[in-house]
Parts: structure tokens; sequence; C-alpha cells
């Protein structure tokens, strides 16, 4: 297919006379499908790694702002518009100065959602979005479990590390996760200008990826080269080829994914027009073979809607089935979080002094969890599409819809784990208890050394009230501690069961999204289906009642309208 929105066109143009609107529908989808898709590459990577320049890097201006004392605070998008365009998109979609950017990208931004930059470059044509993300300040922290969840978003996902040192063990866990969910991983090795040693450290960093290809590259190098336009420095930056990556594996393979399918979709609606012609020319040619034709449309008919049934019984199924699996995942891992840190709590004494540290250990722990637990149910989403189009693998209706699954932001909406007001422990409560504890003592003491004729002051009250002081004053600190555990306790599983409510909602809700995608495709498929083997059956019964004249014009007209979409399903 040299041109597949030429090819629609005339496709569209093609089954116009035949009153299929249905059909017709399928194909401006497909057109609007091909003229609106983008490919997004997300790049990620550890705090202050580089990834703001090198996204600057690739599309040869300073769209990300760069500063050696602030971070990059919200998403930012990168997209093809002329002029340049910066817009803020939260609950409303609000445009801004371009010299603003800094002001809302970079620390301290208070602007919740992320910023679209549209600029006039040659790489991003194609749909090509490239999106620079804040730095995870630690791949397991709330921030890393949320890059973690826009994975099943990207078409591209480029890995930011510096040649520092070689991937440790977090990025590489990272790096797996990322394999599993989208097409196309690859690593950037950035910073090679400050580090003599990158080479080596290239090399160790292959030895961990396998097949995932590794780009060594020098941002500040690369921008040397654009401002001088030197091609020789440029290719000593190491960014050449990394384009080339993104034209030839990323853009190219999307593009030919959307050739494919828009390929299926005309070959598809061509199909079932053929199949409508070509059974009623049989009817036309040999009225004596109707019976067979309309028996054999029939069979077809019942065959259509066993699988109907079929494979609405596996999405269904398939559906509760991983609702059920996906609530179980999530609060086994959780559930194993409470129980280590209820450990913790139980052997580390008095909470309070590590509260901050404790806090920020569980909320890291339940983020990775969640985001794990979201990855595993987008990949067994899409297991689910792929089971559901195996009913329709002797059709041209197999290939799946886009299933573009858009990050969970369930974790901002849980509230941060806080433990209620502790009771105070000072000096002047600690002297209180003692002085209670060690009245009581020379009390008791004191009135049986009166009855063998000691006073009530004597050497053995004395040290029994000083004993049983101390010995309140240690009870009384236990008491306070273990109620400050329960407290903290308490604290956790309020925490992780609003985690658990809040994820699980978002779950179960991407996986109705799912459901309604795949019901309203296949449907729409049987539909079609099922109207192709009508108008079949109608227009075999009609050729019986017309005469011979009347059939052998039919024909010539069949012949002519078979060999035209004939050759459109060929150039298809």
């Amino acid at each position: 297919m040299t041109d597949p929105a030429r090819a629609v066109a005339a496709a569209i143009a093609a089954i116009a006379p035949f009153e299929r609107p249905d059909l017709d529908a399928r194909l401006r989808q497909a057109r609007t499908r091909l003229l609106a898709d983008d490919v997004r590459v997300l790049v990620v990577g550890e705090f202050k790694q580089g990834k703001s320049m090198l996204v600057n890097g690739i599309v040869g201006a300073p769209v990300c702002p760069v500063q050696d004392d602030l971070a990059t605070a919200v998403p930012t998008e990168v997209r093809h518009a002329d002029p340049a365009t910066v817009t803020l998109v939260g609950e409303t979609r609000t445009s801004v100065p371009l010299e603003d950017l800094a002001m809302y990208v970079c620390e301290p931004s208070t602007h919740r959602g992320h910023v679209e930059v549209g600029i006039p470059r040659a790489v991003l044509g194609g749909g090509l979005v490239i999106v620079d993300t804040p730095g995870v300040g630690g791949l397991n922290s709330v921030h890393g479990a949320a890059t973690r969840a826009a994975l099943p978003t990207a078409d591209a996902v480029l890995f930011v590390s510096d040649a520092a040192q070689e991937f440790t063990a977090p990025e590489l866990d990272f790096l797996r996760q990322a394999q599993a969910v989208c097409p196309n991983v690859a690593c950037v090795l950035t910073k090679t200008d400050l580090y003599p040693e990158w080479r080596r450290i290239a090399d160790l960093d292959r030895r961990h990826l396998g097949d995932v290809p590794l780009f060594p590259v020098s941002s500040t190098v690369r921008w040397h080269a654009l401002l001088n336009s030197d091609t020789e420095l440029s290719a000593e930056s190491g960014f050449p080829p990394l384009v080339r990556y993104l034209r030839g594996e990323v853009l190219a393979k999307a593009d030919e994914l959307a050739r494919r399918s828009t390929s299926h979709d005309i070959a598809a609606v061509t199909d079932q027009i053929l199949g409508v012609l070509r059974a009623e020319r049989a009817a036309q040619e040999n009225p004596d073979d109707v019976v067979r034709v309309l028996t054999s449309a029939e069979d077809r008919a019942a065959g259509l809607k066993e699988r109907s049934a079929r494979w609405q019984q596996t999405l269904n199924d398939g559906v509760a089935d991983l609702n059920a699996d996906i609530d179980h995942d999530l609060r086994d891992r959780l559930r194993e979080i409470v129980r280590d840190a209820e450990e913790v709590l139980q052997d580390g004494g008095d909470p309070t002094g590590t509260w901050e540290q404790f806090a920020t250990w569980v909320q890291q722990s339940a983020a990775a969890a969640a985001a794990a637990n979201f990855v595993w149910a987008t990949q067994r989403a899409r297991w689910l599409a792929g089971r559901v189009a195996e009913h329709f693998a002797d059709e041209h209706t197999q290939l799946l819809p886009a299933l573009r699954i858009e990050p969970s932001d369930a974790l901002n909406q849980v509230r941060a784990m806080a433990v209620r007001d502790a009771e105070t422990w000072g000096v002047g409560k600690k002297l209180l208890t003692g002085v209670k504890g060690g009245y009581a003592g020379l009390l008791m003491f004191g009135m049986l050394g009166t009855l063998v004729g000691f006073s009530l002051l004597n050497p053995i009250s004395v040290g029994a009230a000083l004993l049983m002081g101390r010995r309140t004053v240690g009870e009384e600190r236990k008491r306070i501690i273990a109620k400050r555990q329960n407290d903290a306790k308490a604290a956790l599983r309020r925490y992780i069961e609003d985690v658990t409510f809040h994820v699980g909602k978002d779950s179960r809700d991407m996986l109705r999204g799912v459901q309604r995608v795949l019901r309203d495709h296949f449907t729409a498929r049987a539909e079609e289906l099922k109207r192709s083997l009508q108008e079949s059956q109608a227009a075999a019964q009609k050729a019986v009642k017309a005469s011979k004249a009347e059939r052998a014009a039919r024909i010539t007209e069949l012949d002519a309208e078979i060999a035209k979409l004939t050759a459109l399903e060929r150039l298809s």
C-alpha cells in the first residue's frame, strides 16, 4: 500500500453504491486512526541523569528547561506544531507563553497534570511525541511507581542512565518490566563527555541488556554541534544513531502497524462486499443452484451465531476471572507489606523517632506494589483480548482494536499515612509517674514497718519507694510505647485499606474499559458479517425471479464490480 489514506478514500468511494453505513463507518474510523495516531516515546530514568537535555538534543531545540539546581516537576510532551505552542493540560487546557515554560515545568511548580509543547521540527513528523518525565528519585519511589504505571501507554521507552556507573539492580528490574509491556525499549548512556571510562561502563551495561540497544551520547557535545552546524561534532555526540533508531525502529514500525491495520480494514470490508456479489453472481448464472447458495449462507449464519455466543462468554468469564485475580494479587502484595511493617513496629521500640522514615518506606512499598499490579493487569487484559480474537480467526476481523490504557492515578487520591497525636512522655510526666509509684511503695512498706516498731520513714520504706517509683516509670513507658505502636499499626492498616480501595477501583475501571472496547469492537464485526450474509441470501432469492436477459445484464454488472473491488483488495 503506497498511500494508506488514498487507499481508504478509494475504498470508501467503491463501497458507496452498496449502501453499507456500517462498513463505511469502519473505513472512516480507519482513516481517522491513520491520521490521528501518535507514537509516544517515554523518556525515563533516575533523578538528574540528563533526560531533559537528551530530549533537547533529539529535537534540536531547548524545549525542556535544564537547570543545575532545579529538576523537572511535571511530564512534558514534545510534539510537532507550527507555530510553537505551550499548553497546560489538567482539568482544562490553558495556553501559556513559551518563555514561561520553566515556571510550570520545573520545581517548585504546583501544576497538576502535564505540559504539551509543540515545535516545528522534522524529527517530530509522523506523529512522534517525546515525553520528558520527572526524575523518579529512586525507581522504587512513589514517582518511580507512577512511571511504571505509565509504561503501558508508551509505544517506546528510552531508559536514561549516565556513565558514572553501570546499571543498578532497580534499574535492571525496571527495564524488565518495561520490556514486558512496551514493544520498543532502548537505553541511553548520557554524559559520556564527563566520564573518561564511559566505554567500559557501556560494555558492562551491554552485558546486562542482551538484545536491548544502548546508545552512548553526550548532550553537551550535541548542543555545541547544533549551535555551530558542525556535522562531525554531531556524529561524535552519538545522537545520529539514536535519531535513526527513533525513525527506523519506532516510527517505521508504528507506520507499518498503521498500514497493516488499514490494509486489514480495507480487505475485510471489500471481502464482505465481494462475498455478497459472488453469491448473487452464482445465483444469477445458475438459478437452479440457489438452494445450495442459501444453504451455505444459512450454515455460515448459524456458525456466526454460535461464535458470537462463544466470544461473549469468553470475554465475560475472562473479565470476571481477571477481576478476581488482580484483586487477589493486589491484596497479597499489600498484605505482605503490612506483615513486614508490623514486624518492624513490634521490634523497633518507640516508632515516634523513626515515623517519617517508616511512613516513607510504607508509601514507597505500596506504590511499587500498586504499579506492579497495574502492569500485570495490563498484560492480562491484552492476553484476554487475544483470546477473544481467536474466535474470529477464520474471518478478516481478527485484528485487535487499539488498547491504549491510560496510566493509573489512584495513588494521588490516597491520603498520606498519618498517626494520631502521640501521648507525651516528657520529664514532668516521668517525675509525676515516679512520685505516684514511689508514694504507694512508701505507704505500703512504711505501714508494715510500723508493725515492728519502725517509723513510717525508714531506710526500707524509702528504698521500696524508689524501687516502686522506678518500676512504675518503666511500666508507664512500656504502656505508652505499646500504645504508640498500636496507633502506628492502625495508621498503617488505614493507609493500606485506602490504597486497596482506590487502586482496586482503578484496576476494575480499567478492566471494564477494556471489556467495553472489546465488546463494541467484536459486536460491530459480528453485525457486519451478519448483514453481509443476509444480503447474500436476499440477492440469491432475488435472482430466481429475474428473466434470462435481466440475469445476463446483471452478471455483466457484477463482473465489473467484482473486478473493481478485487483490484482494490490487491492494492491494499
